[in-house]
């Protein structure tokens, strides 16, 4: 993503029904995109919406079946109804659907098959969700022109997906977070971590505990198993070494899988000079 991308800008979230809970309607300043995030029990009255007439990708989002990432599918439409409707019937696992269209019905189905095909891949490479499709989707063959614009349209989309909480898509690394450097020992690791605003990103090189012992949750049991599948976890010996940035939702749940036991991260990172990341946040409320 360019850093014109990471200037200022507003996204609007409107309420149709006054339900926080309820239906969203998305949009984001200079774009013409717009977007729906349904909730499962209200796609009956909410599918004759007309931003279903029209092309769109769409994502299915519900909690997985054990540890921290949700359970994702995604897919297009044109139109985008049918293929909700159909997932209605055969797919027990989603609780949200989030649709993503055009406000001047610009997008065509290559278009959309487009967005799938790079929505697939970047889930697939940031390895924080789990991806219910079945197969990576080629993208279809599009002009230069063609190509820039949808493209120019998944860097919307995928500013706007975070602000409302789906996050899938951002690779560990890939935005250089920068701050306070916080460091992990113990069992005979060692681990560079840095605190975000989504959580807790873990740095490539940092090494986890091959062992594990009874404190360890079972959810965090299944991560570190799924973060070992996903070749972010490595085989290096005596221990396991991060391939790559990681991004955990807590300090806790970073420093857990790690050292394979049950953590408070926030007394087990420190800084430098010793401060723990409570010391620091504690700090922080009295400046």
């Amino acid at each position: 993503m360019t850093d014109a991308a990471r200037r200022g800008f507003s996204v609007r979230v409107f309420l149709p029904g006054g339900d926080p809970d309820g239906l969203k309607v998305i949009e984001k300043s200079n774009w013409t995109g717009t977007g729906l995030v349904v909730p499962r029990p209200l796609f009956s009255e909410s599918k004759e919406r007309s931003e279903l007439d029209r092309a769109g990708v769409y994502l299915l989002v519900g909690p997985g079946e054990a540890g921290d990432l949700p359970k994702v599918y995604i897919g297009e439409g044109d139109p985008t109804r049918p293929r909700l409707e159909s997932h209605v019937r055969s797919k027990e696992f989603w609780t949200h659907a989030v649709v993503f269209t055009s406000k001047d019905g610009n997008l065509n189905k290559a278009h959309v098959q487009r967005l799938e095909s790079r929505l697939v891949q970047l889930a697939t490479s940031a390895k924080r969700c789990d991806l219910d499709n079945g197969n990576s989707p080629n993208p279809p063959s599009l002009s230069e022109a063609d190509t820039a614009e949808v493209d120019g349209f998944l860097d919307d989309l995928l500013l706007c997906l975070p602000t409302l909480g789906f996050g899938f898509f951002e690779v560990g690394g890939q935005q250089r977070p920068r701050g306070r450097e916080f460091t992990l020992s113990g069992r005979g690791i060692e681990a560079r971590g840095i605190e975000t605003s989504n959580g807790f990103l873990v740095r490539a090189g940092s090494t986890a505990c091959k062992t594990t012992t009874a404190s360890l949750g079972g959810n965090v049991a299944v991560l570190r198993a799924r973060l070992v599948e996903r070749g972010v976890l490595v085989d290096a010996g005596g221990m396991f070494r991060m391939d790559e940035d990681f991004q955990f939702t807590s300090p806790s749940l970073a420093s857990s899988t790690l050292l394979g036991r049950s953590d408070n991260g926030r007394t087990s990172w420190k800084t430098a000079d010793g401060r723990t990341l409570k010391e620091i946040q504690e700090a922080a409320l009295d400046s």
